[in-house]
């Protein structure tokens, strides 16, 4: 496999600047900013998990450009504010990973993936300390998924010793979100319902971590099945001449069962 081809980097960066020429540029590109671009990057990271979940490469190797070119466009963004540009971007990254690898660029002995995975913690640790991030849930992105932050949340609590025993203990927790839940549902103020679900869905995410599990991923996988035991139950009334519409639950419930027993 080919290293990088710097010339061809070059070249995009060269594409995004002409994009963003103030007198020659695209209209629609010159227009734009760090939020209004925000969401198609993190999109595009959307799209390349999609693209690795299909198992096509040429698929991955579009979405890896996509998302290539969104690094690209926020560094145009900050040159032209005189922060920093895509050389900066890079060298930072290849500095945190050297010095995050010292068994691999430096003297220290070879780890395993255990040790590599502590050390990595302790040295972000440092590095948090080293920006005044002194708390332990400092540096956890805001902009993560509910689901996913809430697992950071979990996981560096626990590194600290806050954390559950085991995942019968987290079922517990559940169990008892689940009974005041219960208790606020007659005539609950939407905030009170909002509250108490929330701390279910927290509790969740955590239970997935005591599992070993994501519960991202898991939330994924259940969705994914969902579409296709309801595709099945439309299909199927379909057949029968029928829409959604024209059944009603009993019906409905039935051809999700079946649609289980087929193993969908």
């Amino acid at each position: 496999m080919a290293m990088t081809d710097q010339p061809r980097v070059l070249e995009l960066i060269n594409v995004m600047a002409a994009l963003r020429h103030p007198v020659t540029g695209c209209p629609w590109d010159k227009e734009q900013d760090f939020s209004t671009i925000a969401p198609y990057t993190i999109e595009e990271a959307y799209e390349v998990q999609a693209a690795i979940e299909s198992g096509e490469p040429e698929a991955l190797r579009d979405e890896l450009g996509d998302l290539l070119f969104q690094v690209v466009y926020h560094a145009q963004m900050a040159s032209e504010r005189g922060w920093f540009g895509f050389d900066e971007v890079a060298a930072g990254i290849t500095d945190k990973m050297i010095r995050r690898h010292p068994h691999v660029f430096g003297g220290e002995a070879a780890r395993d993936a255990g040790a590599q995975s502590a050390a990595w913690e302790a040295q972000k640790a440092q590095e948090r300390l080293e920006k005044a991030e002194s708390g332990t849930l400092s540096g956890v992105a805001g902009a993560l998924p509910a689901l996913a932050r809430a697992h950071k949340f979990c996981a560096r609590a626990a590194r600290v010793g806050f954390d559950w025993p085991h995942a019968e203990a987290v079922l517990d927790k559940l169990e008892e979100e689940v009974r005041e839940l219960r208790a606020e549902l007659p005539g609950a103020a939407p905030a009170r319902l909002a509250d108490e679900l929330g701390d279910m869905l927290f509790v969740m995410a955590n239970l997935a971590r005591k599992l070993g599990l994501n519960a991202e991923e898991c939330l994924t996988g259940a969705n994914a099945k969902f579409a296709r035991r309801f595709g099945f139950v439309e299909d199927a009334l379909a057949r029968a001449g029928k829409t959604p519409q024209m059944s009603d639950l009993g019906e409905m419930d039935a051809l999700w069962n079946k649609a289980k027993e087929a193993g969908l």
